[in-house]
């Protein structure tokens, strides 16, 4: 057989297989109108294979939550609204860095890679339907809050390897909670704003300003909308296209460090017994 013939008769075989498996993959549709391929879902599960870790699917696992035994307990369809439930509950079992437990997902720009990530210099827009299903009070009286989205920062190797942490873990720049039925938004703020470039790496270094709320009431199984536009030194959160909050202050502008991902879903914020919060999404779209 002529080897040049073989050759790209193999390099025709394998464009052909990996068309294919991408092609199944865009198949691989869900009821609510969530792109998958670009997220990957943590849950409040224990993973049997790696004790006090949580169960996690990445991509191309992630596709069939629907009909893993364990991820379909968190992650799961309501095929009558056409929207996906995030549960989440104190389980017990949380990733590093956090003493709650979540069922949420993990954006990945680069499909199945989450050492891929963006700055506000590159920019980001987010845009996602929701629905409060069920939220359970506390010993107060009071709802159990729960975060819905975030912009979650990453350390570089090289800033990881500059403070000496064992991880890439950094702050939230952001965070939007359903807190008694109101919308509430939370950023960071640098504690000493003449800190040096090491000094501001870890996540010790920033602290949470006071909050805003939207004005808006948001009841449970009422749809409502989040827009999160960032750009350079600026970081705006909107809600059902209309009210907006807008930050361009040092502290956004210092965050310029920091590489980022969004987050969605259910990062439950209770740590006590028989509470418990269902997040509901419809839509989710991410670009840069």
């Amino acid at each position: 057989m002529d080897l040049k013939f073989s050759k790209i008769s193999l390099f025709a075989s394998l464009v052909f297989i990996t068309m294919g498996y991408s092609q199944d993959q865009k198949n691989k549709k869900n009821v609510a109108n969530i792109d998958l391929s670009h997220w990957t879902l943590t849950t409040p599960a224990q993973d049997p294979k790696k004790p006090g870790k949580t169960f996690d699917l990445n991509y191309p696992e992630i596709f069939d939550f629907a009909s893993n035994e364990t991820a379909k307990k968190y992650m799961y369809e309501d095929a009558k609204d056409k929207s996906i439930v995030f549960y989440a509950f104190p389980s017990g079992v949380s990733t590093a860095n956090s003493h709650f437990s979540r069922s949420e997902l993990r954006e990945t720009m680069e499909i199945g890679n989450k050492n891929v990530n963006w700055t506000f210099a590159q920019g980001g827009y987010f845009k996602g339907t929701y629905a409060i299903e069920d939220v359970s009070k506390e010993a107060d009286g009071k709802y159990s809050r729960v975060i819905i989205a975030q912009i979650h920062g990453i350390l570089t190797d090289s800033q990881q390897e500059l403070i000496g942490q064992k991880d890439k873990n950094a702050a939230p720049i952001l965070k939007i909670f359903w807190d008694q039925g109101k919308i509430r938004v939370k950023t960071k703020v640098l504690k000493n704003q003449n800190a040096s470039l090491k000094d501001m790496l870890p996540a010790t270094a920033w602290g949470d300003d006071k909050g805003r709320d939207f004005k808006e009431k948001i009841d449970f199984n009422t749809k409502f909308t989040l827009e999160i536009k960032v750009s350079d030194g600026r970081l705006e959160v909107i809600m059902n296209g209309s009210e907006s909050f807008v930050y361009e202050d040092i502290n956004i502008k210092k965050w310029g460090v920091f590489e980022n991902y969004f987050k969605a879903g259910n990062y439950f914020q209770s740590t006590n017994a028989n509470t418990f919060a269902k997040v509901k999404i419809y839509d989710l779209q991410v670009s840069h």
